[in-house]
């Protein structure tokens, strides 16, 4: 090839992609809606299959399995704001009580007390913590507020992906033949095995992440309900352990998430008990509110998930090393943020097998 045309192509690619990189924002709502259509096609592609075989109908098939995952998340969603409008509720009457400013000032001189003296003013006054709690609960109602102002959005977005996603399941092998025709007879073998890896790189990924992500949120519920009975009384325990599980899909992040509101959960509702202020993680360690415990167990989850949980259910679905792993998270969280860490590593995975089939066309293109 002339070298003037290989300066022009690559001019015009970095051309394309500045322009793609600009036109993003305004289609990033429906490039959005459309990858997480291919994820639930993907995640419910075996299901629906399976069932075909039995009803015949791949309508039916799809109609079956979205009902029940839509009917489970409706019911799950609706409990935990049930469950935390609650749990706000009583926490708003526990802080305009006098009992509990009694309380937040027993616990400010306990805690000067066994602080050296240097460190006394960095603990605030009983005054100032009402007051931070105070504001503390009207900003998450602030933010409960704005989250429902933004549901349309969210609601819309979802009907969308739930339409577009029985589209693909009950189109989905149509949609392959398609696809298949516009491959020339010289590609056709490689273009079949191309589908066939990335396909096989999203599923086996998808599933090894929903497996893991179960297994955190099943690990997490069962070490808050091992530190209730010891005494730690926080609630919202299988919720908590939800979204540990949840968060988890973004690699190493999960069990962390949960921390946060377990310890919160674990403050509020023990101000004023004293046991649970003068408790000793190991009977060595001072712990108030079951603080160090929370994170012990928490730390415990994160090293079970990385030792045992994601190398053997996830594995190497993706056939990456951890470094590229990390190189390509840090990537993905610059770029979008949260969703860029979520979709990072399926994505590389993606382009590791076109890159593989890329580098096999150039090499044996004397073959084809």
């Amino acid at each position: 090839m002339d070298p003037l045309q290989k300066i022009y192509r690559l001019l015009l690619l970095v051309i394309l992609c500045f322009l793609s990189w600009a036109t993003l924002p305004f289609f990033a709502p429906l490039i959005l809606i459309l990858i997480f259509s291919f994820l639930f096609t993907t995640i419910f592609l075996q299901g629906v299959d399976y069932i075909e075989g039995y009803t015949k109908s791949r309508t039916l098939s799809v109609v079956l399995i979205l009902s029940i995952s839509i009917t489970t998340s409706i019911l799950f969603i609706g409990s935990f704001f049930s469950n935390l409008g609650l749990q706000i509720k009583t926490f708003t009457n526990k802080i305009q009580k006098d009992s509990f400013a009694i309380a937040v000032e027993s616990l400010s001189l306990k805690t000067k007390s066994l602080l050296p003296e240097f460190f006394n003013n960095w603990v605030p006054e009983s005054d100032k913590l009402i007051l931070i709690a105070k504001t503390f609960m009207i900003n998450i109602f602030q933010n409960i507020l704005s989250l429902l102002g933004s549901a349309g959005n969210f609601i819309f977005i979802s009907f969308m992906v739930l339409i577009f996603t029985i589209i693909l399941l009950i189109e989905y092998h149509d949609f392959k033949r398609s696809l298949v025709r516009f491959i020339p007879n010289k590609y056709l073998e490689i273009g079949l095995r191309t589908i066939y890896n990335i396909e096989q790189q999203i599923s086996k990924y998808l599933r090894g992440q929903i497996l893991a992500a179960s297994s955190v949120a099943l690990l997490s519920i069962i070490g808050l309900f091992i530190l209730n009975t010891a005494g730690a009384n926080i609630t919202l325990v299988i919720f908590i352990g939800t979204i540990a599980g949840l968060a988890n899909l973004i690699p190493m992040v999960g069990p962390f998430i949960g921390m946060g509101p377990a310890i919160l959960i674990a403050i509020m509702n023990n101000i004023g008990n004293e046991s649970a202020f003068s408790h000793y993680l190991f009977n060595i360690i001072p712990s108030p509110f079951f603080i160090f415990d929370i994170i012990l167990m928490f730390m415990v989850v994160q090293q079970i998930d990385n030792s045992f949980i994601t190398p053997l259910v996830v594995g190497e679905s993706v056939g990456l090393h951890p470094m590229v792993v990390m190189i390509v998270l840090i990537i993905g969280g610059m770029l979008i943020g949260p969703l860029g860490m979520l979709f990072a590593i399926p994505a590389a995975g993606i382009l590791k097998v076109l890159l593989t089939e890329i580098i096999f066309i150039s090499k044996n293109s004397h073959l084809l």
